[in-house]
């Protein structure tokens, strides 16, 4: 398995605490926690956006007032890839033209890859052999 790349050290305490504290460590959680760890407001804000008691996501935390245009993206796509949530009607703001328009995209494709290791391992091996022809 290839080693993390956070955006921080807030980012990876957050991470590693989330997942501690749920004492779950499957892709759905690694993804949902990595993605809304990297973002300040989402980090801040993770009652709005993760219902504990429930273990569910809270879609309604979108339109929190603290909420800006980054952070909106990161919840989407952690939502999306929590269960495949999309906003009725919005559809078309949870897609890669729209998500990953803006600085936060290299950690979006850590995110995918945290959620979906078994369809990435192939290409993690394909990109570290092109990687050391490279060199």
């Amino acid at each position: 398995m290839h080693s993390i790349r956070f955006r921080d050290e807030e980012h990876e305490r957050f991470y590693v605490q989330m997942l501690d504290e749920r004492k779950c460590n499957d892709g759905y959680h690694r993804a949902l926690f990595y993605t809304l760890g990297i973002s300040r407001e989402t980090r801040s804000y993770i009652r709005d956006l993760y219902d504990f008691s429930n273990s569910g996501i809270k879609p309604e935390g979108l339109s929190a007032p603290w909420q800006t245009g980054s952070s909106i993206r990161v919840c989407r796509l952690a939502f999306n890839l929590w269960n495949g949530w999309t906003e009725a009607g919005g559809e078309r703001y949870s897609t890669p033209h729209e998500l990953f328009d803006c600085s936060y995209a290299p950690y979006f494709f850590e995110a995918i890859r945290l959620r979906y290791p078994e369809y990435c391992r192939s290409h993690e091996r394909t990109i570290n052999r092109l990687a050391e022809q490279i060199r």
